[in-house]
């Protein structure tokens, strides 16, 4: 027991996965990056027609909120990488195709915590933006988007997170993020407790980084 216990910290293997993690993490940090930003869009988007009085818009934004909200996001990116390609003949890449999910499936979050961030905004405000003669539209840009984002940035900055993690489950499209090169390498030296240790910290170095950096800037705003 204590010879193998030594053995682990002198294992090459802590030395040997550093190639990968690295290469690992670079696409899943472009995954998470450029899937949230194009989340971001969606879910202002529908998160907006969520507001909407016209029922059809209305309509549209609910579907796509619960239908991806109700289905698990490995289903989607297995829909988008196998079944798209077979029914549309649109071959995704394994890359565009996590980005995709990621961006689809983020944007349904997303679109909820835009609608609560802006209904959580007094209504006088609206008012008091259309009594100095603004519009609808100016109304939302000017006084009540500013202050709404300010309340989202906590819950988008978890979502990141959530969605940064997500992409572990690409590796069932062999998308060469940080969790399919580790398994692979797992395969390949037959080695699992060292490797598995450094794809944990693998993540921990973003994930809590990323949590320290969203505290301060939730107190800096009071938010």
């Amino acid at each position: 027991m204590i010879e193998n216990f030594t053995e682990i910290f002198t294992s090459p293997h802590w030395v040997n996965t550093l190639p990968f993690i690295l290469k690992g993490l670079q696409l899943t940090l472009i995954v998470t990056f450029v899937g949230v930003f194009f989340g971001f869009i969606l879910g202002s988007i529908f998160g907006l027609a969520r507001l909407s009085k016209s029922k059809v818009i209305y309509g549209i934004a609910t579907v796509y909120i619960e239908v991806v909200r109700g289905t698990p996001i490995l289903v989607q990116a297995l829909f988008l990488y196998f079944a798209v390609s077979d029914f549309f003949g649109i071959n995704f890449t394994a890359l565009t195709a996590g980005i995709i999910a990621i961006a689809i499936n983020a944007g349904a979050y997303i679109a909820e915590i835009v609608r609560g961030g802006v209904e959580g905004i007094d209504k006088g405000q609206a008012e008091a933006g259309r009594s100095v003669g603004l519009s609808s539209t100016q109304t939302m840009r000017y006084i009540i988007w500013p202050q709404a984002f300010k309340r989202m940035i906590p819950p988008l900055g978890n979502q990141f997170i959530i969605s940064l993690k997500d992409t572990s489950i690409f590796a069932v499209i062999s998308l060469g993020e940080v969790t399919y090169l580790m398994r692979q390498y797992v395969g390949t030296t037959a080695e699992t407790f060292v490797p598995y240790i450094m794809l944990c910290l693998a993540y921990l170095i973003i994930t809590i980084p990323s949590m320290v950096f969203l505290r301060r800037i939730e107190r800096r705003l009071d938010v």
